[in-house]
């Protein structure tokens, strides 16, 4: 059980909380590569951490972030025109590049004020299908992140984002949590869950919900590592051919402030839970694997459709007066009467209200993970406050993995089967980034 003041350091995520100042020491998504298709599109308008920005695509197709409101008059970007070079206010004309240079004040044609001041511009990067922006201090941003999913032919990996009204805690503490896997996502993990038995689900290698055990109460085994920690679900598995007992073992990453890895039989599903506010969070779902991935499978597996979901706003929708979407009368052969692991997922979170309160919860054996996180979060977050670096700050994470359900024997090491996870640690390489 956390206290009060626990609870308010974890979820608060402004500029003068603790953990707002520890998440703006890393490069956060932003929104995502395909939402600004082309140069010159529409600018979106988009909050990170608790602050507002504008995000564009200029005419040389180079991405700048903003904040949202002129520097001028206080007018909002997000309505502006995106032309010749830049991002141009409604009110007065005045016209931005993407790295804050004032290109143009029709209403005050002085050149030399124009030279001695820029609009606040934060970094930016585009990689793996996603726009990266950093808004810490500057100067001290760290080295770009490498992340697997970066790597390969671009029909390895599907792209999806969604927002959900909740606190990202919510979700990021869903993540991490395994005994759920085989209980709220009964018809994605075993598919004759309504006839008491356990079907092991080998149809879909790109189901992240697939389990090879029906034992829902793993035992966990957790390990610190430079980038957050690790953990391994065991579950009891099927005798070993020479007839002694076997495990079934998940291991999933957490790697902070806001990132997990979930497996799936072929595919890594890299999820980012970032916070737009306090209350609202996008999730940035990255499935990524060997060979080419069909996106309209990933969305149809994660549920996401109407009226939840479009692939347009990427907002999440649900609210109570229906029940959030529930259909009871598909309950005989649908646990949840929800559709999708990130739909349950998503409703589930909603149910807690935007902010939960986690004094009063009740915690047990099988939330080891969960508590965990919390811990190493707070751990992060004073390191932070004391002057010294944050956990994963600057850590090149190309080498980090989770493990699908893999049979091993009792004194078989798991550690040994996710080595990339134990040796990263390093700093990335230099990379340069545009200001």
């Amino acid at each position: 059980m956390l206290t009060a003041e626990e609870n308010e350091i974890l979820t608060r995520v402004g500029p003068q909380t603790p953990m707002g100042r520890m998440m703006r020491r890393f490069w956060l998504p932003i929104c995502t590569s395909a939402q600004l298709p082309e140069a010159d599109g529409d600018p979106l308008r988009m909050s990170l951490l608790g602050e507002p920005f504008v995000v564009f695509r200029d005419t040389d197709g180079q991405v700048g972030v903003l904040e949202e409101l002129c520097m001028h008059r206080g007018v909002s970007l997000a309505l502006g025109r995106v032309e010749q070079g830049g991002i141009r206010c409604l009110y007065h004309g005045w016209k931005f590049g993407a790295d804050g240079t004032i290109l143009d004040t029709p209403n005050h044609c002085n050149a030399r004020f124009r030279e001695r001041m820029k609009a606040p511009a934060f970094l930016v990067r585009e990689a793996g299908g996603l726009v990266w922006a950093y808004i810490g201090p500057k100067g001290r941003q760290p080295e770009f992140p490498h992340y697997a999913f970066m790597d390969g032919p671009s029909e390895h990996g599907a792209v999806i984002r969604l927002n959900t009204p909740v606190n990202y805690l919510q979700l990021f503490e869903g993540g991490v949590d395994s005994s759920h896997v085989g209980i709220l996502h009964s018809n994605q993990a075993n598919p004759t869950w309504m006839n008491d038995e356990f079907t092991a689900r080998e149809d879909e290698d790109f189901n992240p919900g697939a389990l090879a055990s029906g034992d829902n109460a793993p035992t966990l085994d957790i390990e610190d590592t430079a980038f957050g920690f690790h953990y391994v679900a065991k579950r009891q598995g099927p005798p070993a051919a020479d007839g002694n007992p076997a495990t079934s073992i998940r291991v999933t990453p957490a790697i902070l402030p806001v990132t997990r890895i979930i497996p799936a039989p072929a595919f890594q599903f890299f999820v980012f839970e970032v916070p737009q506010s306090d209350t609202v969070t996008s999730t940035y779902i990255i499935a990524h694997g060997p060979k080419p991935i069909d996106r309209a499978e990933i969305i149809r597996i994660m549920g996401l459709k109407e009226p939840f979901w479009n692939d347009e706003d990427c907002d999440f929708r649900a609210d109570w007066a229906n029940r959030l979407g529930q259909d009871r009368s598909r309950m005989k052969d649908n646990w949840t009467g929800f559709d999708g692991i990130e739909q349950e997922d998503a409703v589930l979170a909603m149910s807690m209200g935007p902010i939960l309160d986690r004094t009063r919860e009740h915690m047990v054996a099988a939330d080891r993970a969960v508590i965990h996180l919390r811990a190493r979060l707070l751990e992060s977050v004073r390191r932070h406050e004391e002057g010294e670096a944050p956990i994963a700050h600057g850590l090149d994470l190309a080498d980090v993995r989770s493990l699908p359900d893999t049979v091993i024997a009792q004194d078989d090491r798991w550690q040994d089967l996710v080595p990339g996870n134990l040796r990263t640690g390093r700093t990335a390489m230099t990379d340069k980034a545009r200001p």
